[in-house]
């Protein structure tokens, strides 16, 4: 008698579950994931003589202004460039406290008009610590 020998099914591993697992995750990871947007100015400092302060305070209004204007507060850049946003800005990081230390910093080729308009709102909310970041001045011979 003649037997048929059966043929022998090819063990392997479905890999279809596996990768869905792996789209589900990456998915997961791309959706949990917050994206940070950091708002890094190149600001080009005036030169001034004088003696640094060191700062004895640590909470203080922080107002950079880039060359083209833009301020950012405490490290959180603004939507714009009007005097109201600026001002409804300052007004939520102080808290109405305006005893706290008032810090321009702006871009020595920052247009006067900024800078006028972060003292001005300073000056609106009643801030009598204010000062402006400068370079130290470096020596010529």
């Amino acid at each position: 008698m003649k037997f048929k020998r059966q043929r022998s099914q090819e063990v392997g591993v479905d890999l279809t579950p596996l990768i869905d697992v792996v789209f589900l995750l990456l998915i997961f990871f791309m959706v949990s994931t917050t994206f940070t947007r950091e708002s890094h100015l190149q600001v080009e400092l005036p030169e001034a003589s004088g003696e640094p302060v060191s700062p004895d305070e640590v909470e203080q209004i922080d107002v950079v202004i880039n060359a083209e204007g833009q301020y950012i507060l405490n490290g959180r850049s603004l939507v714009n460039n009007r005097r109201e946003t600026l001002e409804r800005g300052v007004k939520e990081l102080s808290g109405g406290d305006s005893s706290l230390p008032y810090i321009i910093t702006a871009d020595a080729r920052t247009a006067h008009e900024f800078v006028v308009r972060a003292m001005d709102v300073a000056g609106r909310l009643g801030f009598a610590k204010l000062s402006i970041t400068t370079e130290r001045e470096t020596e010529t011979q």
